[in-house]
């Protein structure tokens, strides 16, 4: 569990490391064990006020993919950098007129034992045409779970930063310096 403190660490590594013109805005630096995703705003496409639906989705995907690939060189520096520094992988996103988009980024394996009852939820969604695997199946419910809790996801990571916390002035922590009278 990475704490608050490191977390902005963090993001204040990659605000001063970014190219000044890479984003208008740095949004989100998120990290877990094997991953920190990176999503910067970039600027909407200039469009006609009467342009349809159809042509404004166009032109963000097409302002999404010239980004994706003018800052590849760009990005793949900083990520080297932050892999060497921070010992995990870099993935990258961007938003654009209110759509999110994630560039290649990890897909890490989970284990996990699953009970017969659990096992036929996942089954139930193969057949059901929601998933294609188990796997999949799997990684559908976590999202939606995530959808649905995210309020409470948020206060238990707060409360486990807190542990965190506590943890670390323990008696296992290394004692503060103090200062010493030299004359």
């Amino acid at each position: 569990m990475i704490t608050t403190e490191q977390r902005e660490k963090l993001r204040g590594w990659f605000a001063g490391r970014l190219p000044d013109d890479l984003f208008d805005a740095l949004l989100e630096v998120t990290v877990d064990r094997e991953e920190i995703t990176v999503i910067g705003r970039v600027p909407g496409p200039r469009l006609t006020e009467d342009a349809s639906d159809a042509e404004r989705k166009s032109a963000v995907q097409g302002r999404i993919q010239e980004f994706r690939e003018r800052t590849r060189d760009a990005r793949i520096a900083v990520a080297r950098d932050a892999e060497h520094r921070f010992g995990r992988k870099v993935s990258w996103g961007v938003e654009c007129d209110g759509e999110r988009v994630l560039f290649t980024h990890v897909a890490a394996p989970v284990m996990t034992r699953l009970r017969q009852p659990e096992r036929q939820v996942l089954d139930t969604l193969i057949a059901g045409g929601v998933a294609r695997s188990r796997s999949d199946a799997l990684a559908w419910c976590v999202r939606l779970v995530q959808r649905h809790t995210d309020d409470w996801l948020a206060e238990l990571r707060e409360s486990l930063e807190h542990v965190e916390r506590v943890r670390a002035q323990g008696p296992d922590a290394e004692p503060e310096e103090t200062p010493t009278d030299e004359a």
